[in-house]
């Protein structure tokens, strides 16, 4: 039997080992980063809000316009067949649709390749390690390159385009910080590589409502954040503004609620986690193993 334990991938309907899962070299997801995609965690043996990852992944196909062939049951059984197989119980799984080859040699037409789905899934990825999250992170404002404008690449489909994180992430780890924020060309805060940001005043919890995706586990904080008695807002935030607040975290599928103990020379909460986000961090593990938001993998696939 072949052992799937560090990774598998979904290619064509079959599974294989990750390391051996690949897609050709003239594929515009590999030429053009011409790539919609997802990630949902599994987290002991459960897919979390499975249904609901999915079903942004599809509004994402439809923004990129890209057929996969695939609706939400079968890319659902998919991802449930790969993990499965995998025997992973903690895991990181990702969707992908790729625009695909063009078959008319020199053509630029995107309307000639041939769209495909696949899928990979690894052991559980913690942005940020378990250790430094609970003690809180650090973040670098990148200064030499902003987000990319969401009238060039729709920050609300999830997608290959990290030119712009990558640079920023290159500054980060020169000035010894763990992970970068970048902002837009108007100052305002956006998100980072993986992640959404989180600014606390207070009973309030800000979060961009531009420029940056959408995500599932942002969409979770804020519902947390209700539970918890506290007032979210979503709108543009400026930088001047964010670095006043009171605390600052970051919300990832890998990883959760994340705390923040500096973002460049500023420190928060005497350089440690904060109150207010070690909260929402403990509730969020709580969330994650809530019954009404878990398809258990065994689960789902007998409900086929």
């Amino acid at each position: 039997m072949t052992d799937l334990s560090t990774g598998a991938a979904w290619m064509g309907g079959a599974i294989l080992p990750i390391a051996d899962a690949a897609i050709p070299v003239t594929d515009w997801g590999l030429t053009h980063s011409d790539i919609a995609y997802d990630v949902v965690p599994v987290w002991q043996g459960a897919f979390f809000r499975l249904d609901d990852y999915v079903a942004r992944f599809i509004a994402s196909l439809t923004v990129g316009r890209y057929d996969i062939g695939m609706d939400h049951a079968a890319i659902c059984a998919a991802l449930t067949d790969m993990v499965r197989a995998s025997g992973l119980q903690d895991a990181y799984v990702a969707m992908v649709a790729a625009r695909g080859r063009n078959p008319a040699a020199g053509s630029r037409d995107p309307r000639d390749c041939a769209n495909h789905f696949y899928a990979w899934c690894v052991p559980y990825v913690h942005i940020v390690k378990p250790e430094v999250a609970a003690q809180g992170t650090s973040v670098w404002i990148a200064k030499t390159v902003r987000r990319i404008p969401a009238d060039s690449v729709n920050p609300r489909v999830k997608n290959y385009h990290w030119g712009d994180f990558t640079s920023g992430l290159f500054e980060a780890k020169e000035n010894g910080y763990e992970t970068t924020l970048l902002l837009d060309h108007d100052g305002h805060v956006t998100e980072g590589p993986g992640f959404n940001v989180f600014a606390v005043f207070g009973d309030r919890v800000v979060t961009s409502d531009h420029g940056v995706l959408h995500g599932i586990t942002r969409r979770t904080v804020l519902e947390i954040c209700a539970e918890a008695g506290l007032t979210p807002e979503t709108r543009p935030l400026p930088l001047d503004e964010f670095l006043n607040a009171d605390e600052v975290f970051l919300s990832s599928s890998g990883g959760g609620v994340i705390p923040v103990a500096r973002v460049d020379d500023r420190y928060f909460s005497n350089g440690t986690a904060g109150p207010v986000a070690t909260d929402l961090r403990a509730r969020y593990f709580d969330w994650i193993m809530r019954d009404d938001l878990r398809t258990p993998v065994t689960k789902a696939l007998a409900g086929r």
